[in-house]
């Protein structure tokens, strides 16, 4: 009796192809919200003196703008990350540890298609 391969084995690649670009398209519509917010902060700090740290309403303004530009930051390394993954994805190095050299977990790769270590070595 011929053994076929299982349709799971089959769309591997495809799916993890899909993976990487779930996450890409997350972090691309995460990185739109982060410009709209920080936008949206330029055009309320025109219209205010310079002095926001003594400002009433809460948070002062330079402090929002450093979280949102160091959210900003960390969007764009996932960014390149991601586009590291599909890289080795498309040269057949993908699922393997960086550190052992062992296999990724699929339901690591499936959490975070852009990881580059097994459990037991990001631990």
């Amino acid at each position: 009796m011929d053994e076929q391969p299982s349709s799971s084995a089959a769309a591997a690649p495809e799916s993890r192809a899909e993976q990487i670009d779930a996450r890409r398209r997350t972090v691309l519509q995460q990185l739109g919200e982060l410009d709209e917010e920080l936008d949206a902060l330029r055009r309320t700090r025109a219209g205010i003196s310079d002095d926001d740290e003594h400002d009433p309403d809460g948070v002062p303004f330079s402090a929002q703008w450093s979280r949102l530009e160091g959210l900003k930051r960390n969007k764009l390394d996932a960014l390149t990350m991601i586009d590291e993954a599909e890289a080795r994805r498309a040269s057949g190095e993908d699922g393997r540890c960086r550190l052992c050299g062992g296999r990724i977990a699929p339901a690591r790769l499936e959490a975070r298609p852009e990881a580059t270590t097994c459990i037991d070595c990001a631990s």
